[in-house]
């Protein structure tokens, strides 16, 4: 959610490049920016003279964005001056400056370079600078109000800065974020840019982003927030959630973490019954008043309303996630059966990526909508008037009646009107299907043969129905190519396909779509990192989902394509295998279904299966455990589940 933390894998690797002697670049070009401005501004930069040196940091902070003269600089050893001389100069303009220069660093550099500047202990100045802003703001000799607009604005440019430095840092190490959340001085200065009333804007704005990651996961600083008395810092955060804009979003992010974090939820709600379910309105008001006509902006504290929507969307998606955790606690659901949601990185969206929606997302018969039209298909979503009964049975569950009432339809209506090819709108579009992803996987885990969970599922149904025909059916008419796009889709109809056993909710083909995509999917790039996220797993996991439904027509469809997948190895991948055999275990499991008689055995599916067990004894043994663990544990329990299920047909002949 929000700004996810970068990989830290690799973060330790880095050596200290102060400690590497500066040698002059071979490339001519490079040479001669460095001759010509680089080396001139460095020697002022360490000037005798105070005008010499605030000149040249504001000089540097100019052209640090520059990726060759940025390079250069950190080959001459600019943030070792930095450090030692200019965030100690005397003069405030000069220490803004300098400031500034290790925030772009810091936005520009990869993570080791965040690591690095812990390591040369950046936090000391962080907590320095933090301690003099804050007496700065807090002082009334002078006031704050009478100080020079020149010093005032030097200031707020420090105190952005920092801010966004203690994120970069917090992102890039947990050391660097534990160290944060412990430093009075450092918390203090947030607390405080966060309750004055004349921050500006923007500062306010980078202070709740910074906020929104120290506090994810972290229960040391949840605590911080709500012991403080001194700023009352939660009010604060609680007052800002109940306005609208940026501002409400950010604050929205920062009180799901500390909810998250304290165990705040419908069961056991926190001050004055705070849980996710009073977020909801306000970042569903965020996706339904939001214009996205603007780009994203090239400044880096002035938010574009497509950025706005992102927030809201990934805070959402959260929350989705988290929402399994209270329904685990009410004891709703019967087996285990967990799902971690999607990475802020998985759906991080290339401007340049050459994966495009296909045209006709954009031009279809959907895409001049009245009104009254409109009000229908979110009539359709809610279930309108008559769904209202269904949700007074989920009352103890107010954070997913308040998603399935509030946000859900405006998720629906922005998918809709996300349909064009542009960056923004598939940002948007993913963004926000990955929202509806999150929340309806919650709901698909929880176990409905319990009676106990009777009304979740009356009032989930018609929802599931809305979100597949509104979301679910246009995209796959499209024939997308956007890879991407094709598997969180999918992801998402395999979620509510599982939800939606016996219910008549198909449009039409969607099978044969599931099938042709699946085909499809073998000349994208899977996910290297675990073979059961790929886009071919999920196609199979959603048909298998259609087959329980289904008629016999179409369960022979989609068992043959089963049967097909299975028999296709050694080609096949492991993964897809394991999955196809599950969900053939799953639908012909049970013999006095009617396709047990009339596809199964008539087809002659134990025969097939039969002769390929040697063939899937065979790959479970060729999976490197070392390498692959979960997937030979799960292919070697499939394999045994094969052979016992082909046992029990065996002896359960019609």
């Amino acid at each position: 959610m929000g700004k996810s933390r970068r990989n830290r894998a690799r973060a330790g690797q880095r050596s200290d490049p102060i400690a590497k002697p500066v040698k002059p670049p071979s490339d001519p070009e490079l040479a001669a920016i460095r001759e010509k401005s680089i080396l001139p501004v460095l020697k002022d930069l360490q000037s005798s003279e105070p005008k010499s040196r605030t000149a040249a940091a504001g000089a540097i902070a100019n052209i640090i964005q520059d990726t060759k003269c940025r390079k250069l600089l950190l080959r001459e050893k600019i943030v070792h001056i930095l450090l030692n001389e200019t965030l100690t100069d005397a003069s405030l303009e000069s220490r803004a400056a300098g400031w500034e220069i290790l925030r772009v660093l810091t936005a520009e550099e990869e993570a080791d370079f965040c690591v690095h500047l812990y390591r040369v202990d950046v936090l000391t100045a962080i907590q320095h600078a933090c301690a003099k802003i804050t007496n700065t703001l807090t002082t009334s000799n002078p006031p704050f109000s009478k100080i020079t607009r020149a010093e005032q604005s030097f200031v707020w440019s420090i105190a952005e800065s920092l801010t966004a430095l203690l994120s970069a840092l917090a992102e890039a190490q947990d050391e660097a974020l534990d160290a944060a959340v412990r430093d009075e001085q450092i918390i203090r200065f947030l607390f405080t840019l966060i309750t004055i009333d004349f921050t500006t804007a923007p500062v306010l704005n980078s202070a709740l982003s910074c906020m929104i990651t120290l506090s994810e996961d972290n229960l040391q600083f949840t605590e911080a927030i709500l012991a403080d008395n001194a700023t009352k810092c939660y009010k604060q955060l609680d007052t800002f959630k109940n306005g609208d804009g940026y501002r409400a979003v950010l604050a929205c992010g920062v009180l799901h973490n500390v909810f998250s974090a304290a165990q705040w939820n419908d069961q056991k709600p926190g001050k004055d019954g705070a849980c996710d379910a009073v977020l909801v309105p306000t970042l569903s008001q965020t996706l339904e008043h939001t214009q996205l006509n603007g780009g994203i902006t090239n400044g880096h504290n002035s938010p574009s309303p497509a950025e706005i929507v992102q927030l809201a969307l990934e805070i959402l998606a959260s929350i989705g996630t988290t929402l399994q955790e209270t329904l685990e606690k009410g004891s709703r659901r019967g087996k285990e059966e967990q799902w971690e949601g999607i990475d802020d990185k998985d759906v991080a969206m290339d401007g340049n990526d050459d994966e495009q929606l296909s045209d006709s997302e954009s031009a279809g018969e959907d895409e001049e909508m009245d009104q009254d039209e409109m009000e229908a298909d979110m009539d359709m979503v809610t279930g309108a008037d008559d769904h209202d009964e269904e949700l007074e049975g989920i009352d103890d569950l107010p954070t997913l009646k308040e998603l399935i009432q509030k946000a859900i339809p405006q998720i629906v209506k922005l998918c809709r009107a996300s349909g064009g090819n542009d960056e923004i709108s598939n940002m948007i579009l993913n963004h926000a299907i990955t929202a509806l992803n999150n929340i309806s996987w919650t709901v698909s885990c929880i176990d409905f043969t319990e009676k106990s969970n009777a009304a979740i599922l009356r009032a989930w149904t018609p929802v599931a129905k809305g979100i597949w025909e509104q979301v679910i059916a246009p995209i796959l008419s499209s024939d997308t190519s956007d890879a991407q796009l094709a598997t969180i889709v999918t992801s998402l109809a395999w979620a509510l396909s599982r939800t939606l056993h016996g219910q008549a909710f198909l449009r039409g083909d969607e099978q044969k779509k599931f099938i042709s995509l699946y085909h499809a999917s073998k000349s994208f790039n899977g996910d290297q990192d675990d073979p059961f996220q790929s886009l071919g797993v999920k196609c199979i996991g959603v048909l298998g989902q259609l087959a329980l439904a289904a008629p016999i027509a179409l369960n022979r469809e989609i068992g043959i394509f089963l049967i097909t997948v299975v028999k296709g190895l050694p080609e096949t991948p492991a993964a897809e295998v394991v999955e196809a055999l599950n969900q053939l275990f799953d639908i012909y499991g049970d013999e006095n279904k009617e396709w047990d008689k009339e596809v199964f055995w008539k087809d002659n599916f134990l025969q097939h299966l039969e002769e390929v067990t040697p063939r899937v004894k065979s790959a479970v043994k060729a999976i490197n455990r070392a390498k692959s663990a979960e997937l030979r544990t799960r292919a070697e329990e499939t394999s045994l589940n094969l052979t016992r299920f082909i046992q029990y047909k065996q002896k359960h002949r019609p």
